[in-house]
């Protein structure tokens, strides 16, 4: 194993803490023994040196996966629901050092880092009751000899390609409905956060999940993506990520028609209306806002304010984003971390001065920050306009930008001015407008008075180019289920 230059704070079991691929129940170096740096954001520290696979450990992983599936397909419900039990039971027995990995990896701070950890935990939790629910139907004859039924099966060998911003909640609302279902997963989690992914490999391994069910790959997209979304055993691609990558997965899975999730890109709306609470309408915001530094794909990137509160929302927003504090994820009075990258720095650093180039004002902010490194100080653009790339792009940084509306009609239309259809949120007191306004709204999730939806019960994803499918409820397995028809003849003798 690699020597770690400097491993996570505060983690007590180091057993968890891995840097091997692992690949049908055991961790293995890969083939050509390359390694990828993982770095610490907030120090710019490496924290170890991982495993980076080749297609050949890919294909290993996808030929275990396969060899696995049939056992594990044919054990019941509920036996597969008791390892997922067991499984969520040692993730929550373990949730600081898994959060102290996540934060060391991926910057958040301490809390919000174990807040996504329960979070995660609850889709497993949740797909191991789901699973005993996975019901078909009985179908009315059309002949008087004959019974017709529909059975839900699994798909086969699955795999997930997940992103940086949530290394363990976006893998567990995709692993949980595929083992629930009965299907076996490769995932391929994100070059920049690996640790997360490989911890919980390890306790699905503790938990007894049967080896081959579950191997986890670091790696490049152009190497292990490529090969899980072209590998004629792989029967269903679940992805989160950018539109542009979402768009090539689906051209690649299209040579084996395989089943795909997309969870794309979002370009998020907020409407404060006149009626609105300010109170809420900035909590929720801020909630929106500014978690996680402002890299989720749910963030609010556009935000609208009617022109009868715009004065005052910005003043309050503003007021609320100066008492934000900037830090590391492990000082525990830490609201902001680091942003992933210098390349996310960069990114935010072109939206801002695009925004002031085009007349936007700088209420707080608008600069890095004075810790260096890839910190950024959060951020109030007022007077924002649709000309601004910020308007159009995902930011995915601490930057509000705020721009101005007159009508109920109008601020609609704003909102749904974008390819990009993901969440949408609005503050009203207008009980007519809740309706109005939510219906209109092009988006597959709409929160009304809160910046926080998030529930494993609830169905998530996008419309338009934001994606394909839903994540979470009971229509999260739909994606790695195939529904077969059986018509059985020769009842009557």
């Amino acid at each position: 194993m690699a020597t770690v230059t400097e491993p996570p704070r505060s983690l007590e079991d180091l057993g968890l803490f891995h840097q091997d691929l692992f690949i049908g129940g055991q961790w293995k170096s890969a083939s050509d023994d390359g390694r990828i740096e993982v770095k610490d954001p907030a120090t710019g520290q490496t924290i170890a040196n991982v495993a980076y696979a080749t297609v050949e450990d890919t294909r290993n992983a996808i030929e275990a996966a396969r060899a696995s599936f049939h056992d594990w397909a044919t054990k019941t419900a509920v036996e597969r629901a008791a390892v997922l039990r067991r499984w969520y039971e040692l993730i929550i027995d373990n949730v600081d050092d898994l959060a102290a990995i996540l934060t060391a990896e991926q910057g958040k701070p301490l809390a919000e880092a174990e807040g996504e950890i329960r979070y995660g935990a609850a889709f497993i939790e949740w797909f191991a009751e789901e699973g005993k629910r996975i019901y078909g139907e009985t179908i009315p004859t059309n002949v008087s000899s004959r019974r017709l039924l529909a059975i839900r099966q699994p798909v086969g060998v699955t795999a997930a390609i997940t992103p940086w911003n949530f290394p363990m909640a976006m893998i567990a609302r995709k692993v949980g409905p595929a083992l629930a279902a009965g299907c076996t997963m490769v995932i391929k989690p994100a070059s920049e956060t690996p640790l997360s992914a490989l911890a919980l490999a390890d306790l699905a391994n503790q938990a007894g999940l049967p080896a081959g069910v579950l191997s986890v790959l670091p790696g490049s997209g152009s190497v292990v993506g490529q090969e899980l979304a072209t590998n004629p055993t792989v029967k269903a691609l679940s992805f989160t990520g950018s539109t542009e990558v979402g768009k090539h997965l689906l051209t690649l899975t299209a040579g084996t028609v395989k089943k795909v999730a997309m969870e794309l890109g979002g370009n998020a709306p907020v409407l404060v209306f006149d009626d609105a609470d300010l109170d809420v309408a900035v909590t929720g915001t801020i909630a929106s806002k500014f978690r996680n530094t402002g890299q989720t794909c749910v963030c609010a990137n556009r935000i609208y304010a009617q022109s009868g509160v715009y004065d005052e929302f910005v003043d309050r927003l503003t007021e609320a984003v100066v008492n934000l504090k900037v830090g590391n994820g492990f000082d525990t009075s830490t609201d902001q971390g680091p942003l992933i990258n210098e390349a996310a720095v960069m990114k935010v650093e072109e939206h801002v001065k695009n925004a002031v180039d085009l007349g936007g004002r700088i209420t707080v902010g608008g600069s890095r920050h004075g810790l260096g490194g890839t910190f950024y100080e959060p951020t109030v653009v007022a007077d924002a306009t649709h000309e601004m790339a910020i308007a159009n792009e995902e930011t995915f940084g601490p930057v509000a930008a705020i721009f101005k509306f007159d009508t109920e009609e109008e601020g609609v239309a704003m909102a749904n001015d974008t390819e990009f259809g993901l969440s949408a949120y609005f503050f009203t007191r207008d009980s007519g407008r809740v309706w109005r306004v939510g219906e209109a709204l092009e988006y597959g999730v709409v929160a009304v008075n809160t910046g926080a939806f998030s529930y494993e019960g609830a169905p998530f994803g996008g419309m338009k180019e934001s994606g394909i499918g839903r994540e979470g409820s009971s229509h999260g397995v739909e994606e790695y289920v195939e529904i077969k028809y059986l018509c059985i003849d020769g009842i009557d003798g």
